[in-house]
């Protein structure tokens, strides 16, 4: 959920970018949302023809060798806050963070591994979702593929298809939209760069009433498992869903000090909360009332730009939970199981030392402005 931009960024530029996002305010009427060039200059890496490049440019890797330190050092302790036992790779789903590499890798790498489908349809929150006035209509990109540290990933053909069993207002392909968000990129490098051969199909989810995302879940999933049916694929082995969020966004620049202003107290009660959130409505079989029970903890159900907590998945979260039950009921497979696996936060390390390659946090570490970073694993029966 985390998007500050400073000031005009040219591109390649140096950025001064907090990937934590901020709460947009909505346009004001009359206003027109940004252009795709606009939208291309504040990119560390603007995309060119029909490759996606990069957002992202300083907390997260663009070139091969950070990203092999990031996967190498992730590994390193302290391990995050452990919530469960892991299960074998080869799950039917992650909820995986987005947040800067360098404080939150460790979280990416206790999740990511239990992936070993080859084609992966990515979550994304759609942080800026009001600037560019996106509401209840799902965002796929116009790409062949997407820049990585690593090379090129390749854009499922998977898409077409979907798109065209959708309905009309249903889904939109929108290159700004993916150019400005860095949701997606974040999950999806990990994820190329364990399998070389990874193909992604990339939605971005914005606000939406809990009816229409259900709609829109039904929809894509039927869809899904139609095309997962005629190659004979199944959730876990040949696809997985990986949705990208981060948990609470704690601090006066977020809008958000339930517990005070900030310091220990804070920042134990604010993790507390997830940790429970985790493994209480975010754990066991994946049905429609866990997602709408967690749509209602994050924002007003009767108006769903209003936040309730600052989850920055609070529409990619329900969506994607709903996206899994309805792929599974319509392969005639049982629902899906939520394995809480980590929570971590911006502040628990210590930080991994990638700065001597460029890459370095974005935004403030401290009790008064922190991140939680959850990890769940979803398994098909």
């Amino acid at each position: 959920m985390r998007h500050l931009v400073f000031g005009p960024i040219a591109a390649g530029a140096a950025q001064v970018l907090c990937a934590q996002g901020a709460i947009h305010p909505a346009l004001p009427p009359g206003i027109l949302p940004p252009t795709l060039a606009e939208t291309r200059a504040a990119m560390a890496i603007p995309s060119e023809g029909e490759v996606r490049g990069q957002y992202h440019g300083v907390g997260f890797a663009s070139r091969a060798e950070q990203m092999a330190a990031v996967w190498e050092q992730s590994g390193a302790p302290p391990a995050p806050g452990v919530l469960g036992p892991a299960p074998a790779p080869g799950v039917a789903g992650i909820l995986c963070p987005h947040d800067d590499y360098p404080f939150t890798a460790r979280v990416y790498r206790a999740v990511v591994p239990l992936v070993r489908a080859r084609t992966v349809v990515l979550v994304g929150v759609f942080h800026q979702h009001r600037r560019f006035g996106a509401h209840g209509v799902l965002g796929f990109d116009p790409y062949r593929a997407w820049r990585s540290p690593d090379g090129e990933i390749r854009i499922s053909g998977l898409r077409e298809e979907i798109l065209a069993r959708l309905e009309p207002g249903e889904a939109v392909q929108e290159a700004a939209w993916h150019d400005s968000e860095h949701s997606v990129e974040a999950v999806a490098y990990w994820l190329k760069h364990q399998d070389p051969e990874l193909e992604i199909l990339p939605v971005l989810v914005p606000s939406a009433p809990f009816p229409r995302l259900q709609a829109l879940a039904s929809r894509l999933g039927a869809a899904l498992a139609e095309a997962m049916a005629r190659r004979g694929w199944t959730l876990g082995r040949d696809v997985a869903v990986a949705i990208s969020a981060d948990g609470t966004h704690y601090g006066e620049d977020f809008g958000y000090t339930p517990y005070g202003a900030g310091g220990l107290e804070a920042y134990q009660r604010a993790l507390a909360f997830d940790r429970d959130l985790l493994q209480g409505l975010l754990a066991g079989e994946v049905s429609a009332d866990m997602a709408r029970g967690f749509f209602a903890a994050m924002v007003d159900p009767d108006q769903p730009d209003r936040y309730r907590r600052t989850w920055c998945g609070r529409f990619a979260i329900p969506f994607g939970l709903l996206l899994l039950a309805a792929a599974c009921r319509a392969l005639g497979r049982q629902p899906p199981r939520a394995l809480p696996i980590a929570l971590g936060t911006s502040l628990e390390g210590p930080e991994l030392p990638l700065r001597h390659l460029g890459l370095e946090p974005t935004c403030p570490l401290n009790l008064h402005h922190f991140v939680t970073a959850p990890a769940v694993a979803y398994v098909a029966d």
